[in-house]
């Protein structure tokens, strides 16, 4: 399909419909991606190393260079439908069915050089350049329908360039505008056919003299949405996939490209790219499988065209009311499937095997080496190891000593050749480390509120890291884990932080392994009281009974005992009173009173009414019950009460 366009009133229809899907990157990436509405012809400019694309919706025909990024525009192609080159890229020429004419224009400025008018009642459908001569389709409207014919343009001959009714005698009329394709190689043949349903005939014709004689033909049955004259041999590919020798002038089946298609393009050396669903795939001429295949994520992929010196593939990629220009570079290499394996786990400093394969549908050289390269722990960066070579069966191996332990990547590259890409693979192995020692002191301490303690990490013997890290996690959901210190340990192998423990805390020690030892992590947990104190009014004086220092109250008066206690939302104080008869001090009910945010909570205790009663009380924190479980629970100091006249 060099140097024309598929009709895409006709094939794009069929294939994307009403399809919904999202474009995806494939090939080189573009700076400005060129990207057109509705597709109307596709051609690739070897000289000027330029591709053009037709819009149909717009009427324009946009420049790339061959990265696919937008170079240039021009506008008042009226419904463009096809592109076409002239030999050398002298011209490029579009159908304009909206105005119902061919248009001439520049390749380099995309200035219109000429415009020919096929007349009204003619609409012009597909282009191909062949004998010296613009050739395209076309049809008219009779009183019994669309009428399909073949005219052409000879850009030497002035005001009788355009010549009408040339479909030679003999060849069947067809419904539509037929789909054309030439071939550079043989500049005197030109393929058409019907891409209608009916006859749906395919044609080959000599073009090389005054007028188009018929070199084969076929008798109609079939729907064609794409025709390709094959270079060196008298064949076409028919709908991407299917090849019919001519020779005999006859169309007869000699076999099929396995992939399927759609659209197609094919090279001047004969590859031949096959376009379907999501997935351009190249073929090496009458061979089987594909040599690449690309894929194009979610899109469908439209019309394709080869650069002529087969460097890439164009490819419009999309949906209805979107289409980006993807360029799919190095499409002669075939692409190698490369596997390494590894054991899942191994010691440090023992030796392993690493197998894997190398395959392609492309035969590789004999004797293809491999690249191995080994990241590690002391290695970060990666260390090559000795090149391995392929055996005959596609297999390899190769053994190692891994001097560090962690995840230890084996990664195998193949770099490529001639006729095929670069493949890596790579594979992960857990080499084992020494668990070093690690301990970290004062675990299940209990530690009064707001005492500055020490925590003391110990690390034993490691290869390089010395560090170690200290943490403190205080309990309670307001307060976060926190680093304390970070650090190498000192001669003796010990680090300490210091923490203020206002609250139950979890310390961590950190270590954070080397290449020959493991990671570790040890916790302990230190205990913080909270801070009570109880003030007592309403008494009159203090004083002594026995050796015990009493708040003396009248019996007729309300004692209030008030608590400060470290605040914490939620938290209650548990109020604790007893009284003492015959010797003995007896407890009365507990009862818990809330403190307020500043920490503190006033009891009044209540007037007895008689002399002679002695009483004690304490606030006391009880972890979990008191409304909270940050610190440990606390009792507070008794006060003692006397009740006298």
């Amino acid at each position: 399909m060099r140097r024309r366009s598929i009709s895409t009133a006709t094939a794009l229809a069929v294939l994307f419909s009403s399809a919904a899907l999202s474009v995806a990157t494939a090939g080189s990436a573009a700076a400005v991606p060129a990207v057109v509405t509705s597709p109307g012809g596709i051609v690739a400019d070897g000289t000027h190393q330029r591709v053009f694309v037709g819009d149909s919706s717009a009427g324009t025909i946009i420049a790339t260079d061959y990265s696919g990024a937008l170079s240039d525009t021009v506008g008042g192609i009226s419904g463009v439908s096809a592109l076409a080159l002239a030999d050398g890229d002298v011209t490029l020429y579009a159908a304009a069915p909206g105005s119902h004419e061919i248009v001439a224009l520049n390749p380099v400025t995309l200035d219109v050089k000429a415009r020919y008018d096929i007349g009204a009642d003619a609409t012009p459908g597909s282009l191909a350049f062949a004998g010296g001569r613009l050739w395209f389709s076309y049809r008219t409207t009779g009183t019994d329908g669309f009428h399909g014919n073949l005219g052409s343009i000879d850009p030497t001959a002035g005001d009788d360039a355009v010549r009408l009714g040339q479909l030679p005698e003999g060849v069947s009329p067809f419904y539509n505008a037929a789909l054309l394709d030439a071939d550079p190689s043989a500049p005197g043949l030109l393929a058409f056919a019907d891409s209608g349903d009916s006859p749906g005939a395919v044609n080959v014709l000599d073009v090389s003299g005054t007028a188009p004689q018929v070199l084969a033909k076929s008798s109609g049955g079939s729907y064609y949405g794409d025709v390709d004259l094959v270079p060196g041999v008298s064949e076409v590919l028919s709908n991407g996939s299917r090849r019919l020798s001519y020779a005999d002038g006859d169309f007869t089946d000699v076999g099929a490209y396995t992939g399927g298609g759609w659209f197609a393009d094919i090279s001047p050396s004969g590859l031949v790219a096959q376009a379907y669903d999501k997935h351009v795939s190249v073929y090496k001429p009458n061979t089987n499988p594909a040599i690449r295949t690309f894929a194009a994520g979610t899109s469908s992929i439209g019309p394709v065209t080869w650069a002529p010196d087969s460097s890439r593939v164009f490819a419009l990629t999309g949906t209805n009311g979107g289409y980006t220009l993807k360029a799919f570079t190095g499409p002669t290499l075939n692409v190698p499937t490369l596997t390494a394996n590894a054991p899942a786990t191994a010691p440090r400093a023992k030796k392993l095997t690493v197998t894997g394969k190398l395959s392609a549908t492309v035969p590789l050289p004999a004797g293809a080496k491999l690249a191995v390269t080994r990241t590690d722990l002391d290695s970060p960066g990666g260390k090559a190891l000795p090149t391995v070579t392929v055996k005959s069966n596609g297999t390899y191996s190769f053994t190692d000593t891994p001097p560090a332990g962690g995840t230890v990547t084996y990664k195998v590259t193949y770099t490529g050749d001639a006729e095929h890409t670069t493949a890596t693979a790579s594979d992960k192995v857990t080499v084992s480390r020494a668990k070093p020692g690690l301990t970290l002191d004062k675990n299940g301490k209990v530690y009064n509120y707001g005492t500055d303690v020490a925590f003391t990490a110990h690390l034993g013997s490691t290869y390089k890291n010395r560090t170690v890290e200290i943490w403190a996690n205080p309990f309670g959901s307001d307060k976060p884990n926190k680093l304390l210190k970070t650090g190498k340990v000192n001669s003796s192998g010990n680090i300490a932080a210091w923490v203020d423990m206002t609250r139950d805390t979890e310390i961590t020690a950190v270590f954070k392994g080397d290449a020959r030892y493991a990671p570790r992590t040890v916790k302990v947990t230190a205990f913080a009281r909270v801070k009570i104190s109880t003030a007592v009014s309403k008494h009159y004086k203090t004083a002594k009974i026995g050796s015990t220092s009493y708040y003396w109250f009248h019996k007729n008066t309300d004692p209030v005992l008030t608590t400060s206690m470290s605040y914490y939302p939620g938290r209650m104080q548990r109020f604790d009173l007893q009284v003492y008869a015959q010797g003995s001090w007896y407890s009365l009910d507990s009862e818990y009173f809330a403190l307020a945010t500043n920490g503190k909570s006033a009891v009044s205790l209540g007037a007895p009414g008689e002399s002679g009663i002695r009483a004690r009380m304490r606030s006391t924190y009880v972890n979990s019950s008191s409304g909270d479980t940050v610190n440990s629970t606390t009792y507070g100091p008794w006060k003692y009460l006397y009740f006298s006249n």
